[in-house]
């Protein structure tokens, strides 16, 4: 095929409509009627309404105080990878080098930044912070305790 037979302003293939071009000295209309004036958006929403509906509400929680066993090691799990790829560090050191090790210290002060999402069965689901919630001591079998 030839430079000659491919024509890039018609729009690059025979099947596409070409769009319209604005005329340059053509502008959209800026001011809106008075009408549209008095219409609220509902996407844009008052400034009124928007801080009303961002104000957490403490709704009764359906799900149990305690961190799970998958939810501590998927927490320790990716805090230690973060730490591991020179993320800052919560915690003061005591010449802690291993990332996990480090990070099971920022979950017993309970200084990791994280949020668990737990899924309900309805489709609902509810956020806890990890400062939020109760962690069983079983680390200290695993690592020798202290």
């Amino acid at each position: 095929m030839a430079d000659d037979d491919y024509d890039m302003d018609a729009g690059g293939y025979d099947d596409e409509p070409v769009e319209p071009e604005l005329d340059e000295g053509a502008e959209e209309e800026i001011d809106g009627d008075a009408k549209d004036e008095d219409v609220p958006d509902p996407l844009m929403g008052d400034g009124e309404d928007n801080k009303e509906e961002q104000e957490p509400v403490d709704k009764p929680r359906k799900t149990i105080k305690y961190m799970t066993k998958y939810e501590r090691a998927r927490i320790l799990g990716t805090r230690a990878l973060q730490i591991s790829m020179n993320a800052p560090v919560m915690v003061e050191l005591e010449g802690e080098t291993d990332p996990l090790e480090i990070a099971m210290k920022e979950l017993r002060q309970r200084k990791i930044p994280f949020t668990i999402r737990r899924y309900l069965p309805d489709g609902s689901y509810e956020d806890w912070g990890v400062d939020e919630l109760i962690v069983e001591d079983s680390w200290k079998r695993q690592v020798g305790g202290e």
